[in-house]
C-alpha cells in the first residue's frame, strides 16, 4: 500500500508560521472534498481501488459508512501526534472514525478534557479502533513519540466529511 499512495509531508500553521512535518499524509475520498485542519486546507484525491476495497471491509466490520480516509505514515517511533480531538467543522458531528493500524505496534493514549484522566492501549498491526458518539467532545487522543520503535506505521482514519467540494 505504501507505494500506491500519493504521500506528502504534512504542513501545519502553528504560532503564525507554516511548519512541515517529517510524517507524511495522504487524503482520499468519494469526491474532491476540502478539509481544513492545523490551519491548512487539504483537497482529497479519489480512492485507489485498494483503498476503496479496504473502506468497504471497514464499513462492513464497523456497521458505519465513510466517505473519506486520512492516512498517516510514521517512519518510526520518533514521529507521533500530539494531544488533539478530531473536531473540524467539515467532519460529521459525532460521526464515527475508524482507525486502522498497519505496521509497528504503537501506544495510543486518551486524555479526558476535564478530569485529565489518561487511558492508553497498544495498537498492533491490523488493529481497528472505532471512535464514536461524543468521544471527540470529551476526550483528546495522541500517538506518543518513543525511541523504542524503529519500524514504520501507517494509520488509516476513515471518516465522514460534510465539507465543501472543490
Amino acid at each position: 500500500m505504501q507505494k500506491s499512495i500519493d504521500w506528502r509531508h504534512d504542513e501545519a500553521f502553528i504560532f503564525g508560521r507554516t511548519i512541515t512535518t517529517r510524517r507524511k499524509v495522504a487524503w482520499y475520498a468519494d469526491e474532491a472534498f476540502s478539509y481544513r485542519y492545523s490551519g491548512k486546507t487539504k483537497t482529497a484525491l479519489l480512492w485507489t481501488k485498494e483503498l476503496s476495497d479496504l473502506k468497504k471491509q471497514i464499513e462492513k466490520t464497523c456497521g458505519e459508512t465513510f466517505n473519506s480516509c486520512l492516512l498517516n505514515l510514521y517512519h518510526d517511533g520518533s514521529e507521533g501526534m500530539s494531544w488533539h480531538s478530531d473536531g473540524e467543522k467539515e467532519l460529521k458531528r459525532h460521526g464515527a472514525i475508524a482507525s486502522l493500524s498497519l505496521g509497528a505496534r504503537r501506544k495510543f493514549s486518551f486524555r479526558h478534557r476535564k478530569s485529565g484522566e489518561k487511558l492508553s492501549l497498544m495498537l498492533d498491526h491490523g488493529s481497528l479502533l472505532l471512535m464514536t458518539g461524543t468521544i471527540q467532545d470529551h476526550w483528546q487522543h495522541a500517538l506518543p513519540v518513543t525511541k523504542k520503535v524503529r519500524e514504520g506505521r501507517i494509520n488509516l482514519t476513515f471518516r465522514t466529511i460534510n465539507g465543501m467540494r472543490t
